[in-house]
Order: structure tokens, then sequence, then C-alpha cells
């Protein structure tokens, strides 16, 4: 990597042979760079915040221009450097950004001079790696000669990068190689060497972090994973993850734009961190309204991170929307659940609602097993929690406060990310799951000549078309149809300019004088009409009995109609005019509202 630097900035080193890039004005900021590289790799922040910062790039031990570490290296001897540095600069505090082993020290540097250090963050941090990848990285590290290996360059650059690496992305893996390429060997082992066995330093010592930390990765870094951020920012008590969505382990150099953002965002917070404090210019208010809404009675699963980076998630119907500015949700979970403590301590938690095809999930999150994850595909949303697919809508938000109420305790999140879509909610009601949308996917293929009507109600009163001679029938057509189609029921709605949203299956029968016809009615609501149709009535629920209808069959409904309002207890009637049955909505299915976790 070319070890030149732009001017307005200064190449220096510290008496203690030290090197280091000094450039810009404003709150200091100190960096730290990983294994391999030097200070230059931080030319892309550098070039994005000097207008706001003083922004320190230091030579890692070993790396760069300055000398060698230990031979049996510390994060300790490399936090020392870095407070040498800032005693030479006479720097008194700062905040320390870190990228992969250099965010390991700069949580080290933090931890042993917290008066120093304002705020930190680990970019690409690793912590407590699974077994698999900690032997991987052990191996690689034993490996190590002293001596330089260009296969060994390319490996890491494929596993940095991709393999082949991405043809945007091919400056920034040139300049990544030519820094593996020119780096002391002898530095980058020993250095390397600690690097992978030093992922668990600070497993039990984050809990005294006394600054506000933010944890920083990108969703398809393997190595460095959004459940190791995750578990860190839930162990800082002032911690906060945050996700990258595509970005792999040099997010830094390849996503230069999105990563100095959010660096600069945490730095500019101010002294104190209040979760979500500032405002993003970048949400949505209408959107964030119109996710919500894809919420129909009906089921989640609600995820977090556990202490040991593992998922958690139980099924919960107790959800709703606080607050839309600021974008705040809330959800309930049982003090008896298995997973309580693991909730009630966490730092961020994602709700997923669930579509019509999911009920196999609910069930398994609601139950004791012990894989539920296994069950179902997921990723890490931007806070590290699992955001499953297929998902109605999600809603990734940070812990706001937790309420103690009863047996239960109260969730609420400040949203920091949410993503909807067009696809049918599952429902849950009165111990059913229910599917809406099925019936009525089924209806619009029926037979056209099927008579398809509507109970719509608004604020207690139901609509009614007046005929001309004075009599009242509900809102009908031949089949559910479209808009365009006049002799269909929406026909009919769009002609009328009734704005109508129809819900659950209310009676089905067929026509005792004409068995090959059918009728089909839904319940619903709608929006007042603001047409001046005189033959639009609306009428009280209570006043219904006694109406002049025609039909005896849809006045036996209305009077059903009338008396399930009432109980709250709805079901659906199967038979023709002259007898059937009222059956219930679906067949009971247990569902343990955050008792399980």
């Amino acid at each position: 990597m070319a070890d030149a630097v732009a001017p307005g900035w200064t190449r220096a080193a510290a008496p203690d042979g030290t090197g280091f890039i000094r450039a810009g004005s404003g709150a200091p900021v100190l960096f730290i760079h990983g294994v391999g590289m030097n200070a230059t790799i931080w030319q892309p922040q550098i070039q994005r915040m000097a207008d706001r910062f003083d922004l320190i790039a230091i030579d890692m031990l070993g790396h760069g221009r300055s000398p060698l570490p230990p031979q049996e290296p510390e994060l300790a001897d490399y936090a020392a450097q870095a407070i040498r540095l800032l005693d030479h600069l006479g720097l008194d505090k700062v905040s320390v950004v870190g990228h992969s082993m250099g965010a390991l020290v700069a949580q080290e540097l933090a931890l042993l001079a917290p008066e120093r250090i304002r705020r930190v963050v680990s970019l690409n941090a690793v912590f407590r790696r699974p077994p698999d990848l900690a032997q991987a990285v052990l191996e690689r590290a034993a490996a190590l000669t002293g001596h330089g290996d260009a296969a060994g360059v390319a490996q890491t650059i494929a596993r940095w990068f991709g393999d082949p690496v991405p043809a945007e992305l091919t400056a920034a893996a040139g300049k990544a190689a030519a820094a593996l390429s020119e780096v002391d060997p002898e530095g980058y082992a020993r250095t390397y060497r600690l690097f992978a066995r030093a992922d668990g330093d600070h497993a039990e010592r984050l809990q005294t972090l006394a600054m506000p930390a933010l944890f920083i990765t990108g969703s398809e870094d393997k190595n460095s994973s959004p459940a190791m951020s995750a578990a860190m920012a839930r162990l800082a008590p002032h911690g906060r993850c945050t996700v990258l969505a595509g970005q792999r382990h040099m997010m830094a150099a390849a996503a230069p734009d999105l990563t100095s953002r959010c660096i600069a965002e945490f730095l500019n917070e101010g002294e104190s961190l209040e979760q979500g404090a500032a405002a993003d210019a970048s949400f949505d208010s209408g959107e964030f309204r119109r996710a919500l809404g894809s919420f129909l009675t009906g089921v989640t699963i609600v995820t977090t991170i556990g202490a040991e980076g593992e998922p958690r998630g139980f099924t919960a119907n107790s959800f709703t929307s606080v607050s839309l500015d600021p974008p705040l949700v809330l959800v309930c979970i049982a003090h008896k659940a298995l997973g309580h403590p693991v909730f009630a301590t966490s730092k961020s938690f994602a709700i997923n609602i669930l579509n019509e095809t999911q009920k196999a999930a609910s069930g398994i999150f609601a139950s004791k097993a012990a894989d539920k994850f296994a069950s179902v595909d997921w990723r890490p949303g931007k806070t590290g929690s699992p955001v499953l697919d297929g998902s109605v809508a999600t809603f990734d938000c940070d812990m706001e406060r937790l309420v103690e109420a009863g047996d239960h305790s109260i969730l609420i999140g400040r949203v920091r990310d949410f993503q909807h879509n067009t696809s049918q909610p599952l429902g849950y009601c009165r111990g059913a799951y229910i599917t809406p949308g099925l019936s009525q996917e089924a209806l619009a293929a029926a037979q056209p000549g099927t008579d398809v009507g509507a109970i719509l109600e608004n604020g207690g009163r139901i609509l009614f078309l007046e005929t001309p001679d004075g009599f009242l029938e509900l809102p009908r057509g031949r089949g559910l149809g479209s808009a365009r189609d006049g002799k269909s029921l929406n026909g009919l709605l769009a002609a009328k300019a009734i704005e109508a949203q129809l819900g659950f299956l209310f009676a089905v029968w067929d026509d005792a004088g004409n068995p090959s016809r059918t009728h089909v009615y839904y319940r619903g609501t709608f929006d007042v009409p603001a047409s001046s149709d005189r033959g639009i009535r609306l009428i009280d629920i209570d006043a219904i009995d006694g109406l002049k209808i025609a039909d005896p069959a849809i006045r036996s409904m209305l009077t059903r109609y009338v008396r399930e309002c009432t109980g709250d207890a709805f079901g659906v009637y199967v038979g023709n005019e002259v007898e059937g049955e009222v059956r219930p909505l679906a067949r009971t299915a247990a569902l343990n509202t955050g008792d399980q976790g």
C-alpha cells in the first residue's frame, strides 16, 4: 500500500517509534487498524471525517512504521502504545475506533484507561469464536513462520472481499493486498498469534466498560459475525449493535460512505448514550404506519441474541404499536417463560409478524423445543437480532424500556429498522389460528355465478343499499370480481365509492330454489362514503330488527350477526336457506404467548 499521505495530513513518528497519521480538526478520534494493515487503511474515513474531527491513525506494533511488539505480546502492550501516542500528542481524552484486531485493542484501551476515552467503536470485532472458527484461526496462526506468504495473502483477500472479488471492490482489495504484502512478517506473525487467542479476553470485563460503545459488523462477515457484535453490545452497559446489510469484513474500505456515516453519527451523539435519541432523517413515518398495519390480530415470533451469542425466540400475540414519533412498539413476555431472563436483560430484539403459512413455526417457538431456529430461515437484522425469512413485517428494535406489569414484562422497543410486504398475515383469535386470505383467494377462483355479499360495519352502523321499491339489502354481486367488473361485489362498491375492507367469512349457503347457486357473505368494515348517493343507508346495529328486508335468509343472517356482535364470538354459517350450522372459525390451537421463551 502506498505510504504517501494527502496534502494537509501529517505522517510522523512518536519518540518510541510509533508511526501515525494526523489530519483534520475538531474532537479527537484515534483509529486503530487490524492485523496486516497500517494507518493508511483509514484513508477513506479520514477523507470523509477530517472536516469535523481531529483524526489520528496509528500504526499498530509490528505494522507500518512502528517497532515490533514483544515476542509473546498481550492486548495491554498495544493499548499502552496508544496511550504513549496520546501523551505525546497532548490529548487527554479521545474517542477510539478499532477494526478487527484493532477493535480488541480499542476495547482494551477503554478498559485500562476509561478516563482517557469518550466513546469506543468496534468494527468487525471477534468475540468468543465458535469451536470451528477458533480452530481454523489457531491453525492459521500456527502455520505462520515470520516470512512472507503470497498464497496466504490471496486467501485472506478472498475471505475479506469474496472469491472472486467483485469488480466494484477491486481497488479496495488491491490496497488491502498491498498492505498485507508489505507488512513486517515477524510483526504480523506475533500480532496474529495474539489475535487468534484473544477473542475471549474481554468476556468478563465488557460489563465494566464505562463509556458508550458501538459494535458494528457486516451481515456477511462470517468470522466477525453479527451474533458476536450483538453479544458484546449486550454485555457492555452502554452498548449498541449495528449490522450493515450485505457487508463483509473490510466494510470500512468496501463501503466507506456508509461506514464513516455510522461512525460519525455515533461520535456526534454527545457525552452520554441515549439510544436512538437523534432522529433518523431517513426514517419514513408513513411507511412505518403502513408496516404496523400489517398486523392482523396476529401472531409474532420475538427474537434476540443471548449472552453466549445464541439466537433465542418465543411466540407472542401481545404486540402493539406505541408511538410513531419516536417509533415505538411493545410486546409482552411472561415471567415464567424460559427466555424471560434473556429478553429482560437484552439490549435489542426483533418482532417478526408471521404469514399464514408459518403456523408450524409459531407452534415450535411456543414450545420448549431445544433448537427452535433449526426449523426456520433467518438472518441478523440491523441490531443483530434474528429476522425470520417470509415474515409479513419485521421490526428490529433497541430496548427503549422494560416495564414490569403483573406476571409479565413489557418490552418497549425503539424501531431501528423495519420491513413489510403484501403477503397475508396469520391470525390468532379466541384460541384458534385464522387465515383470512385463503378463503378470499379461493372465492376469487370460484364460479362467477356465486352470489357474494358483505356485512360492512363502521362505528356500530351497518351499510345497506335501498332498492327502488323501498327495501334494504346488503351490498352484493356476482362473484368477488374486480373494480372494473360492474356486476361483481368489488365493482358495485367501486361504483358507489365505498372504501371497504373484507374480513372473515360469515356465512355460506346453497340456494334452495337453485342448488347450483351459492351465497357467500363476509364480515368487513368500511370508510363512511363521501358521495351523496341517496341509495346508501347507514343503520345502527340495534335498529336492524324490523327493517324492510325482502330475503328471509338475509334477515336470519343479520339476526345472528347482531347476536354474535353482542357476545363478540363469531362463527361461520354453512348450510342452505332452511337449515345448517354455525361452525367455529377454526380448530382450537394452543398458543403459549410468551410463556415458553
